[in-house]
């Protein structure tokens, strides 16, 4: 009616004609990818995914935790899981770092790679940039499948826009997690810890060292990246 001011019917149209047009382009690029209406099936379809005895890495993803995929996979008993953000009971990072590197090299001859994504674009492509290179690399090349569990959050117009989100949301709210959540004082010193956006720094503990763009899968890899989108605001 004229005067109506909820605006919810016209936003699920439009969240719904974006979705299809990412889904479109990333399948048109060789990347399975579906849609699910929340956190809910997300976690059955991603279950469903993986075959019993296949082994699993999963990369650093607050929605893989939102979603609660480590602890179904443990309670079905069916697959060796490998978590190198695992936490102990006061919600600090369990394994040292020499530990979590060897479990990230893991990934690579993994059957299954977990993660997120931080941006995936309307034209199809997967935007992520990593620290240390140990979630954007697996999803590449190693694993046999990689699995992605994205928010509609993170669906950008392009790849520019992508980088912006990451730079600008993505990277200072991270810096933020393991300064407030894991105790990790010395990032304090990072730019973007003070201003809230990246200023592009030289610092050694910089987040923002390699950043990739998945435009499209290998013609020997056709599917084996599989893309789970979520009708949910979830990560960052």
């Amino acid at each position: 009616m004229p005067g109506d001011t909820d605006t919810s019917r016209e936003r699920t149209w439009l969240s719904g004609t974006r979705v299809q047009t990412t889904i479109k382009n990333l399948r048109q690029n060789h990347i399975n990818a579906q849609h699910v209406s929340n956190r809910v099936e997300a976690l059955s379809v991603i279950m469903d995914m993986i075959p019993e005895g296949a082994s699993v890495v999963r990369g650093d993803s607050i929605t893989l935790d939102q979603i609660g995929i480590i602890p179904a996979l443990t309670k079905r008993g069916q697959n060796p899981v490998l978590d190198p953000f695992e936490m102990d009971e006061t919600g600090r990072l369990l394994h040292v770092q020499e530990q979590a590197l060897d479990m990230y090299r893991k990934a690579f001859t993994s059957d299954v790679f977990l993660a997120g994504s931080n941006a995936v674009t309307l034209d199809g492509k997967l935007v992520n940039t990593d620290g240390l290179g140990n979630r954007v690399a697996p999803m590449i090349f190693g694993p046999k499948k990689v699995i992605l569990a994205v928010g509609i959050n993170k669906i950008v117009d392009n790849a520019e826009e992508a980088r912006k989100r990451i730079r600008d949301v993505c990277a200072p709210l991270d810096v933020k997690r393991y300064i407030l959540k894991q105790g990790q004082s010395e990032y304090d010193k990072l730019p973007c810890a003070k201003t809230g956006y990246c200023a592009d720094c030289r610092n050694d503990l910089r987040f923002c060292c390699y950043t990739v763009i998945i435009e499209a899968a290998a013609v020997t890899e056709h599917g084996r990246i599989n893309v789970v989108l979520i009708d949910e605001e979830l990560g960052y």
